[in-house]
């Protein structure tokens, strides 16, 4: 059994059984992990019950960036994380250049973390990499199933670290940051997704030094993976829920409305009631170019 185990600390020395990790592509957790043989049994004991499921019989496509499950997914999702914390996607501090919202008149289903090309990037939960590949827009990606049912994307890449079917602990290496696809400045363009539908990792994950998990329990409600209702220059307002009873709540709030004044315009209570343009005129049904009148109500959340 300890010959299994001093195996198994080899492989994951070797990046997920067959890539040779320089100490400068291993995230401190990586190396603190395999450091330990001890530390090694205690973690394979704990999470050995976790992983009998196998994540890749279903929906296991290696060859799209996205899976088209073919099916409603019906709200809220229940997300459950066992660790409170997540390990950082790259070695340095995180600046967020652009958020999960609307972005110049498209959906931006993710957010974009700035990086120099070349700097190392990491799996921020255990899985299996389920896509590593080019895909158009998104370039050279990689994409990660963990055992909860997330998926994490990583795009933009220069290279690669891992391949499809890769085995992958917290930390492990991924590849290199850069440009590739359509990228404007290098930098990492980072998707969580939950069977296909992307959700605002901000509500999710603190996206600070600390790396913690916002709740070992979260309801994800439908506004929080509907990018027309965020904007893409400000962090988020919506509540989350950590409880069913309060995702249902939530849900079923009375909408706020707003009555039109005197040199209002759409562009300017969107502005004022931070959500996007497309967003308020979603939800209230209009088109972007409709006169409004005095008395008016717009239904603005």
């Amino acid at each position: 059994m300890k010959s299994f185990f001093a195996l198994i600390c080899l492989c994951l020395a070797s990046n997920s059984f067959g890539q040779i990790i320089n100490p400068g592509d291993a995230s401190p957790n990586l190396l603190n992990f395999v450091a330990s043989s001890h530390d090694l049994l205690e973690t394979y004991e704990v999470k050995e019950a976790e992983y009998v499921v196998d994540i890749t019989t279903d929906y296991w496509d290696t060859s799209k960036i996205r899976v088209d499950y073919g099916k409603d997914i019906k709200f809220p999702i229940h997300l459950q994380f066992n660790d409170s914390n997540y390990v950082s996607p790259i070695s340095k501090n995180k600046v967020i250049t652009s958020r999960y919202g609307w972005r110049k008149g498209r959906a931006h289903r993710g957010i974009d973390i700035d990086l120099v090309t070349g700097d190392s990037l990491f799996a921020m939960f255990d899985g299996v990499v389920r896509f590593a590949n080019y895909s158009s827009g998104h370039g050279r990606s990689v994409v990660v199933r963990h055992f909860n049912g997330l998926e994490t994307a990583y795009a933009h890449l220069s290279s690669y670290g891992v391949k499809e079917n890769d085995s992958v602990i917290a930390g492990s290496y991924l590849g290199k940051g850069g440009t590739s696809g359509n990228a404007r400045g290098s930098h990492l363009h980072l998707e969580v997704s939950y069977q296909g539908i992307q959700i605002n990792p901000e509500y999710l994950l603190q996206f600070n030094d600390s790396n913690e998990v916002l709740n070992n329990e979260i309801w994800i409600t439908r506004d929080m993976t509907r990018p027309e209702l965020h904007n893409s220059k400000r962090k988020g307002t919506i509540d989350i829920p950590t409880s069913e009873s309060e995702a249902i709540a939530i849900a079923n709030k009375p909408k706020t409305v707003y009555i039109v004044k005197r040199g209002d315009s759409l562009s300017r209570i969107s502005s004022r009631n931070h959500m996007s343009l497309a967003a308020l005129c979603k939800l209230n049904g209009i088109n972007k170019n409709a006169t409004l009148k005095i008395g008016q109500k717009v239904i603005v959340n």
